[in-house]
């Protein structure tokens, strides 16, 4: 097989996919896990091979549907140049894109396990299900900055659904709230989108990359200066940043991740604004490059307003997750502080002060922590949803005492916990490490101030939960369902059937599933922890990539 065609099965495989469930419903009731479960396995194999392809054979994969065509745009003089911009969507397998999408296949299938027992379990879920894993891998591999809003919407769409699918109304509210500011989000990076085809007249993001350089003859040097050109990047930024939940356009990410169905929250929390992350880091590296933030006064305030931005979303994310009583909600603004974070170090390889050392360690963090953070904050939800199908655990104040009766997961919420504080050797510190080397490299001390100061209130949160589960007690009074369902159902049993709260399915005790993904983030986060050369050597293409683009700069060398 022609290896150029994967990047383009690797979408539509799960977006075809995802008509089986409601099609093959008609004739049998709940065939949906199956179908699932083979389109999902089916991607996994083609996200493998097509990691072999970028980072063993060292192949840069692309793919342009349609073909190679190009258009034509008139030039300075009133003439036209011909064979200058690609006007087929290209699809991009690359070494940032090819994490990604090994992070969403094996995440994917992980939470499909989990999902087998704990619901939901109607076919138009698994439908939506799918349907989110195919925008997901657009997300990932396209170079077209239209073609990406509309994976961006498929994903927001998708999700919407998903998080609406608790049976309570506070998931539709939660569901309202994303919708709401999510097409607010979504059509600011369309704006600041239509700004950039006006200025270059492409949306392919290597030549809009070499138009706003000035490398086309027609134009008259670089146009890093011009309004639109700043304009388009604050459209954009503002975006994807609301995508990702970064203070103060957060506020739709605590309820989604709460009011949804605890496998619906291991999955958006896992992939969704990750991918937001992702696409602003893709934009901002290889679209605008550093040469932009170093081009003009006005393009080197909108990066430090962006670092202001989210360096509050650290500060102030970690703060309110240290104050919830609830789990959910406090690994939700967990999330806002860790998205902050990553923001921060996209913000650091392209500043004007960093050199080509702080530029690498901060791409090496960027890289590093979004794949340490969907791994172990997924886990750590898993983790809350075990402890709730198995002991009714949705309060801090609920775990006391159940380490005794659940040391697994109790362990697992340990390591996974020492993780997102950044404790060595879980993977959570190699990215964090990274980031606080880069900013030190860059001589940006607000930063390093910000990280060292998120770190104690992580520490805080977590310690609250470790407390509660290894040093505190279930009162003699507890109610006897905190005790219920220490059994092990299997994920085919058919164990007597409870309703669980934000469930549309039910779930009376652990399942097989459960505990496999809580084992598996678990291992993970500690056997990458190992890997620390690995991933740097892994992802020393993009540092190369990003460092090329970058004006030379003197003392922090």
């Amino acid at each position: 097989m022609n290896e150029s065609l994967l990047p383009g099965f690797i979408i539509a495989i799960p977006i075809l996919g995802a008509t089986l469930p409601l099609a093959l419903g008609l004739f049998r009731q709940q065939v949906g896990w199956a179908v699932a479960a083979v389109v999902l396995a089916l991607e996994t194999a083609i996200a493998t091979v097509l990691a072999y392809f970028i980072y063993v054979d060292g192949q840069r994969v692309v793919h342009a549907l349609g073909g190679e065509n190009y258009g034509r745009r008139e030039g300075a003089a009133g003439g036209y140049e011909s064979e200058s911009f690609a006007v087929g969507i290209e699809l991009v397998a690359d070494a940032l894109s090819g994490a990604m999408i090994l992070l969403i296949a094996t995440v994917a299938l992980l939470v499909l396990a989990f999902s087998r027992r704990s619901g939901p379990r109607g076919n138009a879920f698994y439908s939506g299900y799918l349907l989110l894993t195919g925008g997901l891998m657009g997300v990932a591999m396209t170079g077209d900055l239209f073609n990406l809003f509309v994976f961006l919407e498929i994903v927001g769409l998708a999700t919407y659904a998903m998080v609406a699918s608790g049976r309570h109304a506070s998931a539709a509210v939660a569901a309202l709230k994303y919708l709401i500011i999510g097409t607010a989000g979504a059509s600011l990076y369309l704006v600041g989108v239509g700004y950039l085809y006006v200025q270059t007249g492409t949306l392919n993001m290597v030549d809009v990359s070499n138009s706003l350089a000035g490398n086309p003859e027609w134009i008259d040097g670089p146009l890093y200066g011009d309004p639109l050109t700043l304009g388009a990047f604050a459209f954009i930024a503002v975006g994807l940043a609301t995508k990702a939940a970064i203070y103060p356009l957060h506020t739709w990410q605590p309820d989604a991740y709460a009011e949804s169905p605890d496998s619906v929250t291991i999955y958006i929390s896992a992939l969704v604004s990750t991918l937001s992350a992702y696409a602003l880091a893709r934009i901002t590296w290889n679209v605008f490059t550093p040469e932009f933030f170093a081009a003009t006064a006005n393009a080197e305030w909108m990066l430090n307003g962006l670092l202001v931005l989210a360096g509050l979303s650290v500060l102030v994310g970690s703060a309110l997750a240290a104050m919830q009583r609830r789990v959910k909600r406090m690994f939700a603004y967990s999330s806002v502080a860790q998205f902050g974070l990553i923001v921060i170090a996209i913000g650091v390889a392209v500043h004007p002060e960093a050199g080509e050392t702080a530029t690498q360690f901060a791409v090496y963090g960027v890289v590093i922590h979004l794949l340490a953070h969907a791994i172990i904050k997924g886990g750590l939800f898993a983790s809350a949803g075990a402890f709730r199908a198995g002991n009714h655990a949705t309060t801090v104040s609920d775990y006391a005492g159940l380490a005794k009766r659940r040391p697994f997961l109790s362990a697992a919420v340990a390591v996974l916990g020492f993780g997102i504080i950044g404790v060595p050797p879980t993977v959570g510190f190699i990215g964090k490490w990274y980031i606080g080397v880069g900013a030190v490299q860059a001589g940006l001390w607000a930063v390093v101030f910000v990280i060292f100061a998120s770190t104690l209130l992580t520490l805080v949160y977590i310690a609250r939960i470790l407390e509660k589960l290894y040093f505190d007690y279930q009162p003699e009074d507890a109610p006897p369902h905190a005790e219920a369902s220490d059994a092990i159902a299997t994920d085919g049993g058919n164990a007597d059937e409870t309703t669980q709260s934000g469930f549309l399915g039910t779930t009376p005790s652990l399942s097989v599933g459960m505990l496999a993904v809580v084992a598996i983030a678990t291992l993970l986060s500690v056997v990458l922890g190992f890997m620390g050369s690995e991933l740097t050597d892994a992802v020393q293409p993009i540092a190369d990539a990003v460092i090329e683009n970058s004006p030379e700069v003197g003392s922090n060398d």
